[in-house]
């Protein structure tokens, strides 16, 4: 076995189950780095991103406690695709060697970790992980999922799958695929049949 684990990066789109299989791989000792907890990271009051945002686009972009105002951003962003764009030029650098940062932890011995990340396909992140393993379910699932967790309509959450890279795109750029649309148990034992391969491919 190397010293480095390989990195395999966990993807699907929104509401799919990604973290709910991340934990499941994390229940068999498998270390996980969630690509959307580093962001928020990166962005927490005193980080050197948050008072870049704050001076590009004004003080109103936090909150009264000196945090982001996600909700606030978000809409800036959706609406003025220019604005995405600088946001992503300043974040996706810091957020990435976040991520290499936190996929090597110290003493660590399995052979693999993992990369969850709903934008692995869609930016470089791709570029960090040997192989993509893809938690699939239909798009009406992952809109129903989506609403009842988040509270969001059926219009915006149709607007964020709209954003996100295509279900087939996705599929195809996979080297594994977990069917996330069948019993808990059924997924459970996916994951641990996964696992068990990864640690004789890799160990």
């Amino acid at each position: 076995m190397t010293d480095e684990p390989v990195v395999i990066g966990l993807t699907g789109g929104i509401g799919s189950g990604k973290s709910t299989v991340a934990r499941q791989f994390g229940s068999l000792g498998v270390h996980w780095v969630d690509a959307d907890d580093v962001a928020r990271e990166v962005v927490e009051p005193g980080t050197p991103a948050l008072a870049a945002i704050a001076e590009h686009f004004g003080a109103g972009i936090l909150t009264d406690k000196g945090s982001l105002d996600r909700a606030h951003l978000r809409q800036i962003v959706f609406e003025q695709p220019e604005q995405r764009v600088w946001l992503e030029g300043l974040l996706h650098p810091i957020i990435r060697e976040e991520l290499i940062r936190q996929l090597h932890p110290q003493a660590y011995k399995l052979p693999y970790v993992l990369l969850v990340s709903p934008l692995l396909l869609e930016t470089d992140q791709h570029n960090l992980v040997r192989q993509v393993l893809v938690v699939d379910v239909p798009v009406e699932v992952q809109i129903q999922r989506t609403m009842g967790r988040d509270t969001n309509s059926r219009e915006q959450v149709e607007r964020i799958i709209a954003a996100q890279m295509p279900r087939e795109q996705r599929l195809a750029r996979a080297d594994v695929v977990i069917n996330n649309n069948q019993p808990s148990n059924k997924v459970a034992a996916e994951v641990r049949a996964l696992h068990e391969a990864f640690m004789v491919d890799f160990g």
